[in-house]
């Protein structure tokens, strides 16, 4: 892989969609080339299974079904997406990757790591991102901006306990690996959060030309 890896995680309501698009256009006046992309989805099956994932329905889904639909859609997601935009030496911005699924599914839902570590290795291999960007902000403000997006999906109408559980797996997951994350306070303004992917920049830039 000669590309580099970026991926954007946080709790609802954090800004990932916005900033990753702005993160891109600031990287692309370096004469970067950036693909974004999301997760789950990214690709039309998988966003077939993003569907599956989000949409509330009256059937309680299992845990560990929602652990294995994750990973599904992630294997089509590397094979189709990302595996071929690092080949070329790009620069993926993918908004959620496995961070997500250690907060959600582990921290949220009570799965073991470990568990999650092994699907993990099987679908990913040695693929890591190189930098992730945490947009970290306390639970209530995340849950009220993303009331104000309409409709609440699967996971947005989650309680209290189930988001701590995941901004603390979020938290706990950077302060043990410092050298890859980089926390980013989302509470802030836009502008202020964007001064703050500003600030950022340059490191990034430099990681990107190796």
């Amino acid at each position: 892989m000669s590309g580099l890896f970026i991926t954007l995680e946080g709790p609802e309501g954090a800004g990932k969609s916005t900033n990753r698009e702005y993160l891109a256009e600031r990287l692309r006046e370096h004469s970067i080339d950036v693909v974004m992309t999301r997760e789950p989805g990214g690709t039309p099956l998988a966003e077939k299974i993003r569907e599956i994932l989000l949409s509330p329905t009256d059937e309680a889904m299992a845990a560990d079904t929602e652990l294995l639909l994750v990973f599904a859609a992630r294997a089509q997601h590397l094979a189709q997406v990302i595996r071929p935009a690092l080949k070329r030496g790009a620069v993926v911005l993918c908004d959620r990757f496995t961070d997500a699924t250690y907060a959600y599914q582990g921290g949220g839902r009570g799965l073991s790591e470990a568990r999650i570590g092994v699907l993990e290795s099987f679908v990913q291999g040695d693929l890591r991102p190189d930098l992730t960007l945490v947009f970290d902000l306390p639970i209530e403000v995340g849950l009220a901006r993303a009331a104000e997006r309409g409709r609440l999906d699967r996971f947005e109408q989650e309680g209290h306990d189930f988001f701590n559980a995941v901004r603390q797996t979020y938290l706990r997951h950077a302060a043990q690996a410092p050298e890859r994350y980089r926390i980013v306070n989302a509470a802030q303004s836009l502008a202020e959060v964007q001064a703050s992917i500003d600030a950022l920049l340059p490191q990034i830039v430099e990681l990107c030309r190796g």
